[in-house]
């Protein structure tokens, strides 16, 4: 928390005046003034009008408000990224087999290539993203990134092949850099206002990423085949030649509105007064990257994001597990409602917790306490699950006493997936590539979720067979080793203050170079 600092102004309780200091001989420059007369001790003011003197404290710069309306545009948009990612996995097995008449072993294989290829088609085009909204704008490349994506996800719903499945996939990645722009513009909104403000804001775009995950399967799987739930609308028409169009129309249309909506009412960010400075401040994407500091923070946000996926991959196959293999056996009920309950934890994490902490300890702090928590975090998951291994009711009541709270208060580990989008703020060499230096962040989370969730969930499906290596549990050894890690990366994390004044300082040196 901040504290309020306060002036305090005294008076001296003393009557004796100090004697006025000696008056110079008369000079060309200082011409002889007469003595001033004094009455009772107080120097009288001299015939002519009084100077003003204000006894009144300094007046502090107040703050700018928190951009509320700005940043709920942006979160709405960030919305349609994950909805559009995730709509399709409560259908897309069945979807695949009938368009390729797969056999059963065959279909996760199809499944998986066509979920991963978004997020790996979505890799390779994340520069071209960033480094456009740094030359064009970036309100129109918003505009065009949703409109793209919104007509490619309708696309998806009329694929009859496993050709045009893929080649609507890919063209929906090719689009999906909206959330590229969006963390740039949620950063200029906040750039020239409090750290406080910047942390909230992302605390608000964290939610409405999560938002998205949560919404994205289930509308899907409702509105998948439509004719078969609502037969009396659907039956013997377009949705049933289509069993997946009313799901892709849909989500497609949502994201249709929003592009509407961020094109009338969303500010644009880019400053523009600093197009003179354009061609000195451009920088190559090598140079980007090799600028101090930039490195190590791209590093970390790698290794926060593979944390971040493998962790979520694992999750909900370890919950289900059955009790002698390893798990918590818990039935879909169970998890839906556990997932849920961690779902809020976090988003009080996000919103009331992460931006006092964030004012206090700073985004560095943030990251590092996470950082020493994660490995504890993913150590105590086993543990719980051998309480329940016993069998014994005194440790079974342990664990449904202490497991809920448990993942509460370790989902605050998320902090850190929205500390390290400041530190890649924080530290970007020009303000101008902003953009760019996001979508090589974004480039690294793409690549890193294109293979994570099916490399883990292969991983520990071979720790569970494996019972005879530490009873299924090996999986959780490379966890906490790559927690262990993190935690050693985090110390590296640089000073963003003092490479601000570098910065500067160069500037400024380059400026007097030019001039002299």
């Amino acid at each position: 928390m901040r504290s309020l600092l306060s002036s305090t102004y005294s008076s001296s309780s003393s009557q004796q005046q100090p004697s006025p200091p000696p008056l110079k001989p008369p000079t060309e420059q200082t011409p002889l003034l007469p003595p001033l007369p004094t009455t009772g001790g107080d120097a009288a003011l001299p015939p002519g009008p009084s100077p003003t003197i204000n006894n009144d404290p300094p007046e502090e710069e107040s703050e700018p408000p928190f951009p509320a309306s700005q940043i709920l545009l942006l979160c709405l948009a960030r919305l349609l990224e994950p909805i559009a990612f995730f709509s399709i996995f409560p259908y897309i097995n069945k979807m695949a087999q009938e368009n390729g008449a797969l056999p059963d072993t065959d279909v996760g294989f199809y499944s998986g290539l066509i979920e991963s290829l978004f997020s790996l088609t979505q890799m390779f085009v994340m520069i071209f993203w960033g480094r456009a909204s740094d030359s064009f704008g970036r309100k129109p490349v918003l505009v065009a990134s949703i409109v793209g994506v919104s007509l490619a996800t309708m696309l998806f719903g009329t694929a009859k092949t496993i050709t045009e499945m893929i080649v609507y996939r890919c063209a929906a990645g090719v689009f999906a850099g909206n959330v590229v722009t969006i963390r740039t513009m949620i950063a200029e909104q906040c750039g020239q206002r409090s750290g406080n403000h910047q942390a909230k804001a992302f605390g608000w775009f964290s939610i409405a990423n999560n938002m998205g995950i949560s919404l994205g399967p289930l509308m899907g799987g409702m509105l998948a085949e439509p004719a078969g739930t609502w037969p009396g609308f659907f039956e013997g028409g377009l949705m049933e030649r289509y069993p997946y169009l009313l799901s892709s129309l849909v989500i497609g249309g949502m994201g249709l509105g929003c592009a509407g909506v961020v094109g009338v009412w969303v500010e644009e960010t880019l400053d523009r007064g600093m197009e003179g400075k354009r061609e000195v401040e451009r920088m190559t994407v090598g140079q980007l990257v090799r600028s101090p500091g930039v490195g190590i923070v791209l590093v970390v946000n790698g290794w926060v994001m593979l944390l971040a996926y493998s962790y979520t991959a694992i999750l909900p196959v370890f919950w289900f597990t059955k009790v002698e293999l390893g798990g918590f056996g818990f039935s879909p009920v169970q998890i839906s409602w556990l997932m849920g309950l961690t779902g809020l934890s976090q988003a009080v994490w996000m919103l009331a917790i992460f931006p006092r902490l964030q004012a206090r300890i700073g985004t560095n702090g943030v990251m590092r306490v996470c950082a020493k928590a994660y490995p504890f975090f993913f150590a105590l998951g086993p543990v719980f699950s051998m309480l329940l291994r016993t069998g014994r009711p005194e440790f079974v009541t342990v664990f449904w006493v202490c497991a809920p709270v448990f993942f509460c208060l370790g989902s605050g580990v998320s902090m850190s997936f929205t500390a390290i989008q400041l530190a890649v703020n924080d530290v970007a060499p020009v303000a101008r590539m902003l953009g760019t230096l996001v979508s090589i962040s974004q480039a690294v989370v793409s690549g890193t979720r294109s293979f994570s969730p099916a490399l883990f969930a292969s991983l520990y499906a071979l720790s569970v067979k494996a019972q005879w290596l530490l009873h299924g549990y090996s999986i959780w050894v490379l966890m906490v080793a790559m927690a262990l890690v993190f935690t050693v990366l985090s110390l590296w994390l640089p000073d963003y203050e003092q490479l601000k004044k570098e910065r500067e300082a160069r500037a400024e040196g380059e400026s007097e170079r030019l001039l002299a």
